[in-house]
């Protein structure tokens, strides 16, 4: 092992025993897999600045959305009860976020291995969740009003919705100052988008019942906004259900990663593949490689880490390398050894598709 690399072992405390020729490996996305600061995950936007933004959004939401409460019931108007029902959610993705963030920047100790970075993603799914429950609600009582009209004051409704684009838009443009990389905020923003959408079906509907006297209009443009609130929150949940499932990131093909470790030209084979998402914007990969027995171990990984990070984007990797050797090159190959009840595999759970040069099954 080389003086560089022995140092990073003793620096991260891999102080581990392991075989010749073997290289066990973190790396962090640097140029050389070291430094302060992980340069791969800087998105633009320092947290501070999206509590900032957030925290600005959520006062206006909030004083709004008072005024709008006592309006919908004078105006008896499930529109706009329903966009203050909604910004209420609006209200509460934006808390979340934000306890979500101070919770995201705590160092990682104790069993917490990541910190507490997924709390991001419980936001996230928390608010695809409320969107998914609150579009119930306001379905079901959109249907009963349309059966069943009450009176409704278009001229209040339609005033008040025009206000609530305006606070719309001002929340809207806070939110997208911050960092929307984040599944978290992201969330957050799809909140108070949605929002919007509401309230311009609702001035729309307000200036239905003013010309037209057509009062199933108000129900009418709830049902429309329910639809928008659907498609939000099953993009959240299932984003964030992703993330829960250890599933790898959207744009990443696992398999074909795994077939670009293979074409190295010293290596000749890649199990034990896994590929997931710490949280948004940070995937990670840990690999089992094996690499002919001339090859350079320490090399072939700096090799592949560097690859890894400039097509891919992942720069959290561990990689176990190790020089091929008779007794691994049957890995994956089930009975291929006689009296081996694990049909000559590494282990016997295997996890994943085993690659290898040439044509092969995934």
């Amino acid at each position: 092992m080389g003086a560089h690399d022995h140092a990073h072992d003793q620096a991260h405390g891999h102080g581990h025993d392991h075989a010749p020729g073997q290289a066990v490996r973190h790396a962090d996305g640097h140029a050389d897999g070291h430094g302060g600061g992980h340069a791969g995950h800087s998105h633009g936007v320092s947290a501070g600045a999206d509590r900032r933004w957030l925290a600005i959004a959520l006062s206006l939401i909030c004083g709004f959305m008072a005024v709008e409460v006592v309006i919908g019931i004078v105006a008896q108007s499930l529109a706009l009860i329903s966009d203050a029902a909604h910004m209420l959610t609006d209200a509460v993705s934006i808390v979340l976020a934000l306890i979500a963030m101070r919770l995201a920047a705590r160092p990682a100790r104790g069993g917490f291995t990541y910190g507490l970075k997924r709390a991001e993603i419980l936001s996230a799914q928390a608010n695809g969740l409320t969107l998914l429950l609150l579009a119930v609600w306001l379905a079901y009582e959109a249907v009963r009003r349309l059966i069943d009209p009450p009176e409704v004051e278009g001229g209040l409704v339609l005033v008040t919705a025009l206000a609530g684009i305006a606070v719309n838009i001002g929340a809207a443009w806070c939110i997208s100052k911050a960092n929307r990389t984040s599944l978290n905020v992201e969330g957050a923003y799809q909140h108070i988008l949605n929002d919007l959408f509401a309230f311009i079906g609702t001035a729309v509907a307000g200036l239905i019942v003013v010309t037209t006297g057509f009062v199933q209009a108000d129900a009418i443009a709830t049902l429309v906004v329910v639809a928008l609130m659907v498609k939000a929150g099953y993009g959240l949940v299932h984003e964030s259900g992703r993330i829960f499932l250890e599933a790898a990131p959207a744009h990443v093909d696992p398999d074909a990663v795994g077939d670009r470790l293979v074409a190295h030209r010293q290596v000749t084979e890649v199990h034990d593949l896994h590929i997931w998402t710490i949280t948004s914007g940070e995937a990670a990969l840990s690999a089992h490689v094996l690499v002919e027995p001339a090859g350079d171990c320490h090399a072939v990984r700096r090799e592949l880490e560097r690859m890894l990070g400039t097509e891919y984007g992942i720069t959290h990797t561990t990689l176990q390398v190790d020089h091929v050797q008779d007794a691994l090159l049957s890995v994956g190959r089930a009975g291929e050894r006689a009296g081996d009840q694990s049909g000559g595999r590494h282990c016997a759970d295997p996890h994943g598709p085993v690659h290898r040069e040439g044509p092969h099954h995934h």
